[in-house]
């Protein structure tokens, strides 16, 4: 009878890691993935397109007179305050359909591809910055069509634009995080407005600081909310850059480098 030997192959070391490059690449496939999922369901994109024309008109009509005196005084103060607070409310949803994939399971096959572990992560992320930035162009249009005029030009327009974008995607790591930490998607939901709204309508986004009482007014000042809107607000209407600009990039920064990489470990341990 004759037998069979087998010959083993030539060994290979297996690498336990990916490069930046690689990373990259397959941040930008997961992110196709979530733009996908957009156009089969565009649905998801009715928060980004009814909130910023609802908030912009509601805003301006009810609190415009008491505040500025007339509508088109208040436009310069509410069109950067709406931008900044519509799509900072909008990261939020990054955690919630976050959540709602790892229950579906859909996770668990991406944690068995060897692709980079921050991959399925960033790439939901960085897919959701379509959603920024549709809200970003409809609160200005909005504005435009109230009769706003930015006197800082288009391009500090433009880059006051891609500054909330930024500092949004940056903070959707935090959403991120809840996301995956959470047991249901109601409850990221939920977590994340308990957060959000104190920061939001506790800023400078809708009424002057200095109009606050004195034991608040502390508080506004220093919240990062507060950095940002002002940001927006010099470029926009000045085309000046402060040091609120610098120092909403700088906390941005920071989140991204707090959160990310505990989002990843959390997303590994869970899935």
């Amino acid at each position: 009878m004759k037998t069979t030997t087998m010959t083993q192959g030539t060994k290979r070391q297996l690498r336990n890691s990916t490069t930046l490059g690689q990373a990259i690449r397959n941040s930008l496939t997961m992110a196709y993935r979530g733009l996908l999922k957009i156009r089969r369901t565009p649905e998801q994109l009715f928060d980004v397109t009814l909130q910023p024309i609802i908030f912009t008109l509601m805003f301006t009509y009810i609190f415009g007179g008491a505040i500025s005196g007339d509508i088109q005084s208040y436009l310069p103060v509410i069109i950067p305050g709406i931008l900044v607070q519509t799509v900072i409310t909008t990261s939020v949803v990054t955690g919630t359909q976050l959540r709602e994939d790892m229950d579906k399971g859909v996770f668990d096959r991406f944690k068995s591809l060897p692709i980079a572990r921050i991959a399925p992560l960033a790439g939901a992320l960085l897919a959701d910055t379509i959603r920024y930035t549709i809200a970003t162009a409809l609160t200005f249009s909005m504005g435009f069509l109230m009769g706003y005029r930015p006197e800082g030009g288009l391009g500090h327009v433009a880059i006051a634009a891609l500054l909330v974008i930024v500092c949004a995607w940056a903070i959707s790591w935090i959403f991120a995080f809840f996301g995956v930490i959470a047991r249901t998607a109601s409850s990221v939901q939920g977590i994340s407005m308990i957060i959000l709204f104190p920061l939001t309508f506790l800023s400078n986004a809708f009424v002057p600081a200095d109009t606050m009482p004195n034991w608040l007014q502390w508080f506004v000042k220093i919240n990062p909310i507060s950095h940002l809107v002002t940001a927006v607000r010099d470029l926009a209407n000045n085309g000046t850059v402060g040091w609120d600009l610098i120092a909403s990039l700088i906390g941005a920064a920071v989140i991204v480098a707090v959160f990310a990489p505990i989002t990843v470990r959390a997303y590994m341990r869970r899935t």
